[in-house]
């Protein structure tokens, strides 16, 4: 998953990051609104988690700024203001989740999560998702690479839409037993590995390139770059 933090304490900021980069996931760091506001119209992000209190352009101000221009992409607020009122202004803003400060980590990971999960039907209306020569159809659920057919189960189809979704993006083994298998947490078996086995004698063994690389020590991802 690939997050930004816009946050200008140093502190927070740090804490957050380093988090957030444990638990497997990409960070980006804007220390104030404007060059948030740049990186969250510029880049794509899965989530923005927003503090409201930051220099140049508040918090509220870049989440509205982003919902005029038509993003969708989730929002957590972060603030020191706990009344109720103000949590309500941020929600009003255009933020999905409002967390206030202090937090423990493991919830803002947990919010973070749910509105990732929260964010998805956005990219479910593609019906056809491309990386470089494999291609899949969702409505027709088929899969084709250099326009071979290839035939596979429910869960790799699932597994491979899971990956191709999130091209070039690293994808760890909890975002996948979340994601494809809705588990939340490690049943300790070789699950992931015995599937991805599979599908790699499907979609990358007959052909030149390998497309489904492995990180090691973090997870996955497909690419079609060598």
């Amino acid at each position: 998953m690939r997050i930004l933090i816009i946050e200008d304490d140093e502190t927070h900021a740090q804490f957050i990051t380093d988090g957030l980069k444990q638990a497997g996931h990409n960070v980006d760091l804007a220390v104030d609104g404007m060059d948030g506001l740049f990186l969250a119209t510029e880049e794509k992000y899965d989530v923005l988690v927003v503090d409201r209190m930051i220099p140049k352009i508040d918090g509220l101000t870049v989440v509205e700024t982003l919902r005029k221009s038509g993003s969708k992409t989730p929002v957590l607020v972060l603030s020191s203001l706990s009344k109720v009122e103000e949590r309500i202004k941020g929600l009003r803003a255009g933020g999905d989740d409002y967390l206030t400060k202090p937090f423990e980590f493991g919830e803002l990971l947990a919010r973070v999560e749910a509105l990732a999960r929260r964010g998805a039907p956005e990219q479910a209306e593609q019906s056809v998702l491309r990386v470089g020569d494999l291609e899949m159809n969702l409505l027709a659920r088929k899969v084709t690479r250099e326009g071979q057919a290839i035939d596979l189960q429910t869960k790799e189809f699932q597994l491979l839409e899971f990956l191709m979704r999130r091209e070039d993006q690293l994808v760890t083994r909890t975002m996948l037993l979340e994601g494809v298998w809705d588990f939340h947490f490690n049943p300790n078996t070789n699950l992931i590995d015995a599937q991805m086995s599979k599908l790699r004698l499907k979609v990358d063994k007959p052909f030149k390139r390998q497309m489904i690389k492995t990180i090691k020590g973090a997870g996955y991802k497909i690419s079609a770059k060598d």
